[in-house]
């Protein structure tokens, strides 16, 4: 290779890496955590367009997802008490770009959540 095509190959090298470090994927981290004194199982995260699903949840275990929201829509919280209980509840609307975290917490009763959002969302 002569000078010319490796300094052009070179810029093209430091610009395309430039671009690709430039480039942001807006995700929200969600924790799902068994604050309960008993195990919790089959649990389902449906939120717009996919779901995310966690076999089961030891007392005070957490598990993190991040999800990456296609759409505008409530998160919807599913899973199994101690005692085969079917529990369900609505969490957090998420939109499309928003960027940040969802914290939630399942009792034996039931889901509660509670989300931050960074600034900025497009």
């Amino acid at each position: 290779m002569r000078k010319p095509e490796i300094l052009a190959l070179l810029v093209f090298s430091v610009a395309l890496s430039t671009i690709t470090a430039c480039t942001h994927s807006r995700v929200i981290k969600v924790t799902v955590t068994n604050s309960s004194a008993e195990k919790v199982s089959t649990i389902v995260i449906d939120y717009p367009e996919a779901t995310f699903g966690i076999n089961s949840l030891e007392p005070g275990k957490s598990f993190e997802y991040k999800i990456k929201p296609t759409g505008t829509g409530a998160l919807k919280i599913e899973f199994l008490n101690s005692h085969g209980v079917d529990r369900v509840s609505a969490g957090p609307i998420v939109h499309r770009n928003d960027e940040g975290s969802i914290q939630i917490k399942l009792t034996q009763d039931g889901a509660t959540s509670e989300m931050t959002l960074n600034e900025g969302r497009s």
